[in-house]
């Protein structure tokens, strides 16, 4: 099995939410604690920092190449070319948090996850194509990961401090969700479920906070794969390159490498020859 190969080391407090630009062929990443957000290039093999602010608990790639920064206190802001445009100052209800991981759907709708408020725990929301903006899941303990199936049928939804994948049935044309079953609950001495992606088999790759190693599962949630990584705490994976078999991995505690792990906060590459899918591209038009 191919070692992970460090490829960027941004020293990243949490480095987060990797995403393939398909129409760049670049991968862009964010730090979320420091308000940072990152690009690599593969042709030149160079990194950049391309925005410090707000911290961006997730963002999701527009169809017209622009990027949808989900931040704090609900704030929703498009990112083109070092421009801003604010397209949700706040949400009343989520004044004190941010959105953890965010995901577009098929249609281009995007589906946001918010982390525990200090007298509630998180949500998960749907914001559509015109702006509007739903509640679809509540009382989630740290909402995190998400991935479609390449049927359309299912969402998988991850909630981290529950140690739980979830499969729910979705429904295309009306984005509601269904039937939640879990799919899998990792074990308590193994850290906690964090970003996830699903490969063009269905297999569930999932990254594990505090548990040093990123995982595949079959779709009934059997663990078929671990590969351990030089951090504790890996936090995200994603599919990309040409033919979506190179995989991008981030990792957090570069502030604390002596007991994180002498790669904490670095983003790594592979590739085990499994093919990935294109994520969906967002399509918010307000």
């Amino acid at each position: 099995m191919e070692t992970p190969k460090l490829l960027v080391d941004c020293q990243c407090k949490n480095a987060e939410g990797p995403l393939w630009h398909p129409q760049e062929q670049r991968l862009y990443w964010s730090d979320i604690p420091q308000g940072r957000l990152f690009r690599y290039d593969p042709k030149t093999q160079t990194s950049e920092q391309i925005y410090q602010g707000e911290s961006v608990g997730g963002f999701t790639i527009q169809q017209d190449g622009s990027l949808l920064l989900f931040k704090t206190k609900g704030t929703i802001e498009r990112w083109k070319d070092g421009k801003i445009t604010t397209l949700f100052p706040e949400i009343p209800e989520e004044q004190e948090t941010r959105f953890n991981d965010v995901i577009a759907d098929p249609v281009g709708r995007v589906f946001c996850g918010t982390m525990p408020a200090p007298d509630r725990l998180g949500r998960l929301y749907c914001l559509d194509l015109d702006g509007l903006l739903t509640l679809v899941l509540d009382e989630l303990n740290v909402s995190n990961g998400m991935a479609f199936s390449q049927d359309r049928r299912y969402l998988y939804h991850t909630e981290s401090e529950a140690r739980i994948i979830s499969r729910l049935d979705y429904e295309i044309a009306t984005a509601s969700l269904s039937n939640r079953q879990v799919v899998l609950t990792t074990p308590e001495d193994e850290g906690v479920p964090d970003g996830m992606t699903l490969d063009a088999e269905g297999y569930i790759w999932s990254a594990r906070w505090n548990g040093g190693h990123l995982f595949r599962y079959a779709p009934d949630g059997t663990e078929v794969m671990r590969i351990p990584f030089p951090a504790k705490k890996v936090t995200s994976v994603t599919f990309g390159g040409p033919e979506y078999t190179d995989m991008f991995v981030t990792t957090a505690g570069a502030d604390d490498r002596a007991n994180e792990g002498e790669g904490a906060g670095a983003v790594f590459h592979l590739n085990l020859g499994i093919q990935g899918v294109p994520e969906f591209l967002s399509q918010i038009s307000v």
